[in-house]
């Protein structure tokens, strides 16, 4: 990776191919790219790329809640080093920016090598990893909204271990209020990592983390009919402190047996909980408020092992990469619930500004007499071949799993009937680039993918997977002699068997329902000298319902928009750094736009969200311009929606509100 711009993901195909060469749309954000917009989040990480709408649900730092190509990938869409991070219910596991090295986006179904998922790609997190030269930096932050917040990331070889050992540790502490009246965003986390190298074929590291996250119990707005969001925080200071906890440890293997035959092992153990109070709003009659509260704890175990042989070798005129491997998953899920709906009314007597409007009243915690478990274990065996012959690369994969369930619940503290589910399903991907020149590659490629459905019909059958196949098409670019790539995708996704209401009866659920996402996007990344970059990016999508029934009136929504997706998105995002010997010398600015275009606020497709622009900035100085000896010193100024829009935008008839203008300054120093 060189600035912006990374030519190798071993995402998409498990190997370092090239990612001219790779069959599908693919984006990466370095961690360059990172540092220079400060990135707080998973949304914000995502939100320059094409294909992902990372504003669905407005401002709620409780998730990293996100789309791609239109649907959604917060639950089984999210993956740390090759491996899928499972959430279910409202644990999704956390991921903190600052131990991202970077990135990969891979748009369309990745079934073929991952296993369960939806049709829309996945996101890969690469974490940091011990280097073999001593390096380290700090980060001192504050910004409005009282944010505070300490960085550090340091490492490098162990002292003594002749260079076959090196370590490295990363870790954050934050304490910050937010726009939500009385509602906290603190997070401590701390993630050291091990590597023993003790041959130049065969490397194990150690990767483990831990995060401590303090957030609001709700982040929504009360909404008046008609789908008109107020200032009205749902919030109660006295029952809206969610604490979320999670660890995870694992490790990386690999080992060549020659440069042609490589043996590799990824595994990772995560443990996450969380206890989630919140109040809500039932109405508002007059200057009353009527609510309710709720406690939730959900817990969720998981282990994941993926092991892989990879080879490479010549028949003829043809090389050949094999990848062959077998992978675990293993999830358990508990939930334990209870709802207060004896939570005294709110009087609005007398509020005049109800964005400072803070509230706390004593509410009792409600017995956690309600909840459900699950468990899930996911066997997949998997094979890919890619050949290269003269200036063609085909690429075919094909992999089935073994899923098997087991569902739980009770309510009022009477056990439900256990429910056990096994599913299995083959898919793949097969995949054509042509090497027209070295810098210009058309290419296509087919893939499926599969994602099982939890219950049974009215006649106590479990319902089947849902099923999704994308035929997309595309070009890729990279200039010769610059830093310069680009890349255009046209795709076409139908997923199908997803649940549904049962038009003969609503009380009950059909795995009859299908959807489907088509279009197109286009993207450009160039980083033209250190410090000065460039990326754009298009996305134009159709996403609707091919059959379904509207859960608010029944009738069927057959040929309708999903709503809060938007039709067309823009963003740009550009530094630039001036040279040495200029009168600026040392200086940094750059800015963005980020443009979605308009939606429906419902599935009915009633009401449209408006078009919604915000415009980013970054401002930083390198004191080493003034002075050598000041070497290591920047000082950085990052603003988000520097205009400070106020913004909403609506989903399936509930409306959210989104971030106001945020700044935060940075002083760094590296050594």
């Amino acid at each position: 990776m060189s600035g912006y711009v990374a030519r190798v993901s071993p995402t998409a195909t498990k190997t370092n191919t090239p990612l001219i060469e790779t069959p599908q749309s693919v984006s990466v954000v370095t961690r360059e790219q990172l540092n220079d917009r400060n990135v707080q989040d998973l949304n914000q990480a995502l939100s320059y790329v094409p294909g992902v709408s990372a504003n669905v649900f407005g401002f709620d730092p409780r998730n990293d809640a996100f789309y791609v190509r239109g649907f959604a990938e917060y639950y089984d869409g999210v993956y740390r080093d090759g491996l899928r991070q499972p959430g279910v219910g409202l644990i999704i596991p956390r991921t903190e920016p600052y131990g991202y090295e970077a990135l990969t986006i891979l748009r369309g179904p990745a079934s073929g090598l991952y296993g369960l998922g939806s049709p829309g790609g996945i996101v890969d997190i690469t974490s940091k990893r011990p280097v073999f030269v001593p390096f380290g930096e700090v980060w001192f932050q504050g910004g409005n909204f009282d944010r505070y917040q300490g960085n550090f990331d340091v490492g490098g070889p162990v002292e003594g271990s002749n260079g076959t050992m090196a370590y490295r540790l990363t870790g954050i502490v934050r304490q910050s209020d937010t726009f939500l009246p009385g509602a906290v965003d603190d997070r401590q986390m701390i993630a050291p990592s091990f590597t023993w190298r003790p041959d130049s074929d065969t490397s194990f590291t150690l990767l483990s983390e831990y995060l401590h996250t303090n957030l609001p119990g709700t982040a929504f707005f009360y909404n008046e009919p008609g789908f008109k969001v107020t200032r009205l925080y749902g919030g109660d200071a006295g029952f809206n402190k969610t604490s979320q906890q999670q660890y995870r440890i694992g490790y990386a293997f690999e080992h060549k047996f020659s440069p042609d035959l490589i043996f590799r092992q990824n595994f990772r153990y995560q443990d996450a909980a969380v206890s989630f109070p919140f109040t809500a709003f039932t109405g508002v009659t007059g200057l009353t408020a009527q609510r309710y509260a709720g406690l939730y704890k959900d817990k969720i175990k998981s282990a994941v092992v993926d092991t892989q042989l990879e080879g490479h070798f010549w028949t003829g005129p043809v090389a050949h990469t094999v990848i062959g491997g077998v992978d675990y998953a293993h999830y358990d899920y508990d939930r334990r619930y209870g709802l207060n709906f004896n939570v005294p009314d709110l009087s609005l007597a007398g509020v005049t500004d109800f964005s400072n409007f803070r509230y706390r009243t004593f509410i009792a915690r409600p017995p956690l007499t309600s909840g459900s478990g699950q468990s899930q274990d996911q066997i997949g065996v998997y094979l890919q071949e890619q050949a290269k012959w003269d200036r063609f690369v085909l690429t075919l994969t094909g992999r089935h799993d073994w899923v098997f369930q087991s569902t739980s619940s009770f309510t009022n503290l009477v056990p439900g009937t256990p429910r056990d589910q096994n599913d299995g399903a083959f898919t793949g991907r097969v995949g054509l680039n042509y090497l027209l020149t070295p810098a210009f590659v058309p290419y296509a490629s087919y893939a499926t993918t599969f994602t099982p459905q939890v219950g049974v019909d009215s006649n106590g059958r479990p319902f089947k997977p849902a099923t999704g196949d994308q035929i997309e098409a595309g070009v890729k670019v990279a200039i010769p002699n610059t830093n310069i790539t680009g890349s255009f995708a046209g795709f076409d996704i139908v997923q199908t068997s997803i649940l549904r209401q049962d038009p003969t009866n609503i009380a009950n659920q059909v795995a009859t329902g299908s959807v489907e996402s088509k279009g197109f996007e286009a993207e450009m990344t160039a980083s033209f000298a250190p410090g000065t970059n460039l990326t754009l990016a298009y996305t134009h999508l159709d996403v609707r319902f091919l059959r379904q029934t509207s859960l608010v009136t029944g009738q069927p929504i057959d040929g309708n928009s999903l709503s809060g997706i938007p039709g067309n998105t823009f963003t740009a995002f550009a530094t630039y750094l001036f040279p040495p010997g200029s009168m600026l010398s040392g200086l940094q600015v750059g800015g963005g736009v980020r443009f979605a275009g308009t939606s429906y606020a419902d599935d009915e497709n009633t009401v449209r969200n408006p078009t919604v622009t915000l415009f980013d900035a970054v401002l930083a100085y390198d004191f080493a311009a003034l002075d050598p000896k000041y070497k290591g010193f920047r000082a950085q100024i990052n603003a988000q929606n520097i205009f400070d829009r106020d913004y909403t935008n609506c989903q399936a008839g509930f409306c959210y509100r989104g971030a106001p203008a945020t700044v935060i300054g940075s002083l760094i120093y590296r050594w």
